[in-house]
């Protein structure tokens, strides 16, 4: 538990973090940054705001799948149940057995509104923001899916948690694409989970290499944490996950129609990302598995009607060494430009990035 004012900093770290253009794309992020960073300001009733968090933790290494190129890696909270759904169902009937019983007012929040769940944790003791800003957790580690009751009731504050990463920084040397240029900053514009999950566009080529296999999300800072072997104690308590999102097999998931795909991850967090971002994932994979094997599946792909997938399996043939002559007929721009880049790969297009969030050598 803890009160609306007890992060002071708020809003000047989320200003900080917007004003260098570390949200990517996330424009919604620029949206009522005051209710964001005011808890007052998003429902000036609220008194005290209750943390709670899920146990998503995983069933063995979550990092076992990018052994395997010729499967794909999803992140370890995708491969259950979608949590918003889940969370914000326990939120409902715990806030509303509260609100009923104490005679207050209650609203309940999972990720969708302007709430920074993360420093509201941490300042109600639930773990800490680490160095690479995700809460952790002395009994659950890094896998902590958070959600938050607003409520009218005075309660009485817990104390914070204590920062305890010391001078770990396994975190930040796990980062593929050096997302994390500093403990506690995060530039979203580098991070995979940012790439495969929020991105619309095509990915930029410098991150396409450092994704390996992974086509929903990456979970390796988290899983480098020494603070996971406490959370093996709080399995019983853990939500479910599918055995079959583990490690699927990327020929199975590149040959995933929309209807396919929404059958396929029906009811978990990976079907909101839709089919063809997806897709765009699954073939960068398949350009990294060096598995000409593969071939077949992108170059079917050549023809699909969403040009973001056209695109990718441009870049994944011409990976593989087995990219066809191009069509006369394509006329999408960014599907020219990855044709373009095939016949001259030292020509590349330049980043907007370029040197962003990189720590010296």
């Amino acid at each position: 538990m803890t009160r609306p004012d007890a992060v002071p900093a708020l809003p000047e770290r989320l200003a900080a973090w917007l004003a260098a253009g570390h949200h990517g794309d996330m424009g919604w992020m620029e949206e009522r940054t005051g209710e964001r960073a005011d808890p007052r300001r998003l429902w000036p009733e609220v008194r005290s705001i209750v943390m709670v968090g899920a146990n998503a933790g995983p069933d063995g290494d979550p990092l076992a799948a990018l052994g395997d190129p010729s499967r794909g890696s999803i992140s370890v909270y995708a491969r259950r149940r979608d949590y918003h759904d889940v969370v914000k169902g326990k939120l409902k009937e715990l806030g509303g057995a509260f609100a009923a019983k104490a005679g207050v007012k209650v609203k309940v929040f999972v990720d969708t509104a302007p709430v920074m769940e993360k420093p509201l944790a941490a300042a109600a003791g639930l773990g800490w923001q680490g160095k690479h800003s995700v809460l952790v957790s002395r009994d659950f580690g890094n896998w902590l899916l958070l959600g938050a009751i607003y409520t009218t009731a005075e309660l009485a504050p817990d104390a914070p948690e204590a920062d305890r990463c010391g001078r770990c920084r396994r975190c930040l040397d796990a980062c593929p694409t050096d997302a994390l240029p500093a403990p506690y900053r995060l530039d979203a514009r580098r991070c995979l989970a940012y790439l495969t999950i929020e991105h619309e566009g095509p990915i930029p080529e410098e991150f396409r290499a450092p994704m390996g296999n992974r086509v929903f999300g990456c979970d390796d800072c988290l899983a480098v944490c020494p603070w996971n072997k406490f959370a093996q104690a709080a399995r019983e308590a853990r939500l479910s996950a599918r055995a079959d999102l583990a490690a699927p097999a990327l020929a199975e998931l590149a040959r995933l129609d929309d209807a396919g795909f929404r059958a396929r991850f029906a009811g978990t967090p990976v079907k909101r990302t839709g089919r063809d971002r997806f897709l765009r994932n699954v073939l960068i994979a398949i350009g990294n598995s060096g598995d000409a094997a593969l071939a077949g599946e992108a170059l079917r792909l050549l023809d699909d009607p969403a040009p973001l997938v056209r695109g990718m399996a441009v870049w994944a043939l011409a990976r593989l060494g087995r990219l066809p002559p191009a069509p006369d007929d394509e006329r999408d721009p960014d599907v020219l430009a990855e044709w373009a880049r095939a016949k001259n790969p030292g020509v590349r297009r330049a980043s907007p990035l370029a040197g962003a969030g990189r720590r010296p050598a």
